[in-house]
């Protein structure tokens, strides 16, 4: 791995770097495939499944409260980055909207562009969890998932899906793009749950 990009966590951080992570010195883009451009005019986020269905608007999502975050982001491919700032709207907030049926288990997380990842409903429904429109305080890059993305800090950033615009409630466990190709389901970077499983 290139010293130029990154490097060994010092000793006071070395608590919040999973095993086999390197410290970036930037903020890495990694995406396979190409790189969506959608204006946030013409942006939706659907949810379907074992919930009552409904589409949200731009507005709509941006009428929920407002958060600033700073995170942590561990990507499998073992970086991490520390001190992440975010601006954006919990979960927590958003699924109060909804009505979702008690034998819902699973989110599957979709993605202009076809992306997916799969989560454990309580591995999305919590506090630390968030929709991120902002980055450093300025709009979301396209590059980083802008307009918006989700944010799973607990586990690899493979999870925190970019360019969210639908979440389908599931009965039981689906895989999602990554999945398929051999990630680990969960995917917790302090148990490097990388690949399988």
């Amino acid at each position: 791995m290139a010293l130029k990009f990154f490097q060994k966590p010092e000793p006071d951080n070395s608590d919040r770097v999973p095993p086999g992570q390197y410290l970036a010195k930037g903020f890495p883009v990694l995406t396979y495939g190409d790189t969506p451009q959608i204006n946030t005019d013409n942006w939706q986020l659907k949810v379907w499944g074992l919930v009552t269905e409904k589409t949200f608007s731009w507005s709509d999502l941006m009428s929920l409260p407002h958060h600033e975050f700073t995170k942590d982001f561990h990507c499998v491919t073992r970086w991490s980055k520390l001190d992440v700032k975010w601006t954006g709207i919990k979960v927590t907030d958003f699924i109060n909207l909804l009505d979702v049926d008690p034998k819902a288990t699973h989110v599957m997380q979709h993605c202009y562009g076809g992306y997916t990842t799969n989560l454990p409903l309580k591995d999305f429904v919590l506090e630390d969890n968030f929709f991120a429109f902002k980055l450093s305080g300025d709009p979301l890059p396209p590059d980083h998932g802008g307009p918006l993305r989700t944010v799973i800090p607990h586990l690899y950033a493979w999870k925190s899906a970019k360019w969210i615009n639908g979440l389908e409630f599931l009965p039981q466990d689906e895989l999602g793009f990554w999945e398929k190709n051999g990630y680990h389901r969960r995917g917790d970077p302090w148990k490097e749950e990388r690949y399988g499983g």
